[in-house]
């Protein structure tokens, strides 16, 4: 049986294996673990599926393998392989060098036993799911990859309409233009420089895919819009609703509420008000949503991540408020599952806490708006009597896909979430 580098999640492309808790000629049982893989988001045991002996190892400690790789064989207990003859496609990426394999494309997670599987030609090597159901073999992904092909718009020669690397070959090539937006190579930008005069830092998994969705973003048409949020109330009932917060026999409050709570709250809201506006763009359709699926973004060390909060307008501040904590310290110790951080329409990042009074975040593909959110303020404004009162204002930018939110889409979204924010009460009920 070939043991197989999983596929965790839709912009994941390679993992590396840290650790293999199994040896060249140990037995091997159902549900032992056999190793363990990191990723740029995630660090994950992979047990095995079947008993046998392990028979060889492919993918040493510390090397990097594309999603979809053999890293290892398991035999029966005679010495035989437990596997079927491998396609061409398994052929080609069991003789391709791993560190030589380029960074994210977004696809749907494989529809298939995710760690382990029984090599068959009809299962063809892991083949990935794209919208609409149509397969892409892991050979034909990583093509598309180096040329920079949109997948979305392919049309797949292969068994039961699956993409396959002629198809790769067949399609055409991006513009120079959009090819233009990845910037100079490696070698014109250091020829720019005395060699001793900076120091090479190479690339993690986490910022390979940060370049990459970045990258990707860029094709984005965005907009911006900007309100301040008078948040005097909001403050005032925050204040009430952590006081009033059970404790445990520790003293410790079941739950503490933060500004950045109620703003996914609000937004979850605001989305179902707005629906229109609850949508992304797929290539030749916009798909709209049931619920609002928001995305926190998480800072971390070299990077950043952005776990969902599914159907945040059925939760309450509490609820979301102890979720985003629970999915912040799983991010930070690498212990998120794909769907931890897949999906959403939205998302919010907030700066406030560095000081950042106000700034522009950029749209993370899929999604078609992203909120930005500042720090608190004091500062004068005019009452409905025309006098001059001290107000804690709270700067939020919201950015739009233009593909999918028109202008007075984007602003009718954004005022509905100051409203929510400015009368607090209305996000509780």
């Amino acid at each position: 049986m070939d043991l197989l580098m999983p596929q965790l999640g839709e912009t994941v492309a390679e993992g590396k294996i840290t650790k293999w808790f199994k040896s060249v000629g140990d037995t091997v049982k159902p549900g032992e673990n056999l190793f363990e893989i990191e990723t740029d988001k995630v660090t994950m045991e992979v047990p095995s599926t079947v008993a046998g002996t392990l028979s060889e190892v492919l993918i040493t400690a510390g090397e990097v393998a594309p999603v979809g790789a053999i890293v290892g064989i398991i035999a029966d207990g005679a010495g035989a392989a437990i596997t079927a003859p491998l396609p061409a496609a398994s052929k080609a990426l069991r003789a391709q060098p791993a560190t030589t394999v380029p960074v994210a494309v977004t696809v749907q997670p494989a529809k298939i036993d995710p760690f382990l599987e029984v090599r068959t030609p009809d299962r063809n090597f892991g083949a990935a799911k794209l919208p609409g159901g149509i397969s892409i073999t892991p050979l034909a992904r990583r093509l598309a990859s180096e040329a920079g092909i949109d997948l979305s718009r392919l049309r797949g020669t292969g068994p039961h309409g699956r993409v396959v690397a002629r198809d790769i070959e067949d399609a055409p090539r991006p513009s120079r233009a959009v090819a233009a937006v990845e910037g100079p190579g490696a070698g014109e930008v250091k020829a720019l420089f005395d060699s001793d005069s900076y120091e090479e830092v190479p690339l993690d998994g986490m910022r390979k895919t940060i370049a990459t969705r970045l990258t990707q973003a860029v094709t984005v048409p965005h907009f911006y819009l900007t309100l301040d949020v008078n948040i005097d109330r909001l403050l005032a009932l925050r204040e009430q609703a952590n006081a009033a917060a059970p404790k445990d026999v520790e003293g410790r409050p079941a739950y503490k509420v933060s500004i950045n709570d109620f703003v996914v709250r609000g937004l979850a809201l605001a989305l179902r008000h707005v629906p229109e506006a609850n949508a992304i763009w797929a290539g030749d359709r916009i798909l709209k949503f049931r619920h609002s699926d928001i995305g926190v973004a998480v800072a971390l060390d070299g990077g950043l991540i952005t776990p969902v909060i599914r159907q945040a307008e059925r939760k309450t501040l509490s609820e979301i408020s102890n979720e985003v904590k629970e999915l912040a310290d799983r991010a930070r110790s690498k212990k998120l599952k794909p769907t931890d951080y897949q999906g959403g329409s939205s998302a919010i990042s907030n700066l406030g806490m560095y000081g950042v009074r106000e700034f522009t975040a950029i749209i993370n593909p899929p999604h078609s708006t992203i909120f930005a959110v500042g720090a608190a303020r004091r500062q004068p404004i005019e009452t409905e009597t025309g006098e001059v009162s001290f107000a804690t204002m709270l700067g939020v930018t919201a950015s739009c896909d233009h593909r999918v939110i028109d202008g007075a889409v984007g602003a009718k979204l954004l005022g509905t979430l100051q409203r929510l924010l400015q009368d607090p009460v209305t996000i509780l009920v």
